[in-house]
C-alpha cells in the first residue's frame, strides 16, 4: 500500500467515526491533509475496496471501513506508539483504599470517558492473600475477629461466648493466625490445616474453631469479579442499528464465566489486547471491537480493563483510556500486595 492510499484509509475511518456516514471523495478533497483531486481519490477509494480495506454501501456514493480497514488503521496507530493522551488523565482516588471502591470508579470512568460499555476484572481469587488477623474482645462475653486481606478487603465475625472470654487466649489467637497464615492464599487448603495444627491445646483448638467460619466465608465471597457500566451507552438509539446482535451481547453479559475467559486473554498482551468485529471468536461479538489492557504488578498481571462498542468507535480515545485506567490501577494495587 502507498503512503497516499494510507492516508486515504486513516482519513476514511477518522471521518466514519466521527460523522456515522460513508465518506466520499468531495469530502476528502476538503480535508487539510489531502493535495489531491476527487478523481484521484475516487481511483484510490476504489483501490482501497479492492484491497478489501472498504466498502460501497447500498448505492452511496461514499465508502466505510471493513474490519479489516479498521484493524490495518489501528496497527499503523499502534506502530505509530499509540495516540497521545488528551484531556483529563484518569485519575483514581488517593482516597480509595478498597480494591472494590477503586475497580468501580475505574469502570464509570472509563465508561464515562469513552461513552462506550467499561469492563473491569477484579484480581482473581488465586492472587488474594491474607495480610493482617486481628482478635479483639468486645464484652467479656462477646469477641471479633477481623481479616484484612492483599487487596484492601476486609472481613469480620462477631462471636458470642456463654461464658467471659480468656483474654490469655484472645492474645494468642492474634499471634498465631498472623504467624501461621500471612501472606497465605485465601482458598489454600493449609490454611484449614493450621486451624486445626495437632500441636495445639484443647482449649486453643476450641476457640480457634469459634474463628474458622469467617475464613470459610473470606474464600467463598473473595471469587473472581467483574465490573461492568455503561450498557445504556450501546443501546442509545443512534448506535442500535450497529449492533446487530444487541440481544446476543446482553446476554453474554450476564454470563460472567465467558467474559472472564476473554478478558484473561488480554493478560498475555503486552501493550493493547485489541479485537475487532470478525476477529472475535464468540459470535456474540462479532458486531463489535473489544480494546483491553491488562494491570497488576511487575511479577504477574492480576486482572484487564476494557472498553466494547461499535466496529465503528473512536480507537485513539478507546487505546488511550484503557492504558490510562490500566497504569491508574497498577499503581494502585502496588500498594496493597505484596511482591
Amino acid at each position: 500500500m502507498t503512503e497516499r492510499q494510507a492516508l486515504v484509509l486513516r482519513k476514511v475511518v477518522e471521518g466514519h467515526v466521527e460523522h456515522g456516514v460513508p465518506v466520499g471523495s468531495r469530502w476528502l478533497a476538503g480535508q487539510r491533509e489531502i493535495v489531491w483531486g476527487p478523481s484521484t481519490l475516487r481511483a484510490e477509494l476504489a483501490h482501497l475496496e479492492e484491497l478489501g480495506l472498504l466498502a460501497h454501501p447500498h448505492t452511496s456514493a461514499g465508502r466505510v471501513p471493513t474490519d479489516s480497514g479498521y484493524r490495518l488503521y489501528v496497527d499503523e496507530l499502534l506502530e505509530r506508539g499509540g495516540p497521545a493522551p488528551q484531556g483529563e488523565p484518569l485519575r483514581l482516588s488517593l482516597m480509595r483504599r478498597e480494591v472494590d471502591e477503586a475497580m468501580r470508579a475505574t469502570t464509570e470512568q472509563l465508561s464515562q470517558v469513552t461513552n462506550l460499555l467499561a469492563i473491569v476484572s477484579a484480581p482473581p481469587i488465586a492472587t488474594t492473600t491474607i495480610r493482617h488477623v486481628e482478635v479483639l474482645v468486645l464484652q467479656p462475653q462477646v469477641a471479633m475477629v477481623v481479616v484484612i486481606t492483599s487487596t484492601g478487603g476486609v472481613s469480620k465475625r462477631v462471636i458470642s461466648y456463654e461464658r467471659p472470654v480468656d483474654s490469655g487466649v484472645v492474645g494468642w489467637a492474634a499471634s498465631y493466625l498472623n504467624e501461621a497464615l500471612r501472606g497465605m492464599a485465601v482458598g489454600a487448603r493449609m490454611l484449614q490445616a493450621k486451624l486445626v495444627e495437632p500441636s495445639l491445646s484443647d482449649s486453643e483448638l476450641d476457640f480457634l474453631a469459634t474463628l474458622a467460619p469467617v475464613f470459610t466465608e473470606l474464600e467463598r465471597t473473595a471469587e473472581d469479579t467483574l465490573y461492568v457500566e455503561g450498557a445504556a451507552r450501546l443501546l442509545s438509539e443512534h448506535r442500535f442499528q450497529e449492533l446487530s446482535q444487541i440481544n446476543d451481547l446482553m446476554a453474554m453479559l450476564e454470563r460472567r464465566v465467558a467474559l472472564l475467559s476473554l478478558l484473561r486473554s488480554a493478560l498475555v498482551e503486552p501493550r493493547v489486547y485489541l479485537r475487532i468485529g470478525h476477529e472475535n471468536e464468540a459470535p456474540e461479538l462479532r458486531s463489535i471491537s473489544l480494546v483491553a489492557a491488562n494491570y497488576g504488578l511487575a511479577s504477574r498481571k492480576l486482572g484487564a480493563v476494557s472498553v466494547l462498542g461499535p466496529v465503528r468507535m473512536d480507537y485513539a480515545t478507546a487505546i488511550v483510556s484503557v492504558r490510562q485506567a490500566a497504569a491508574e490501577l497498577s499503581r494502585f494495587v502496588a500498594d496493597l500486595y505484596d511482591e
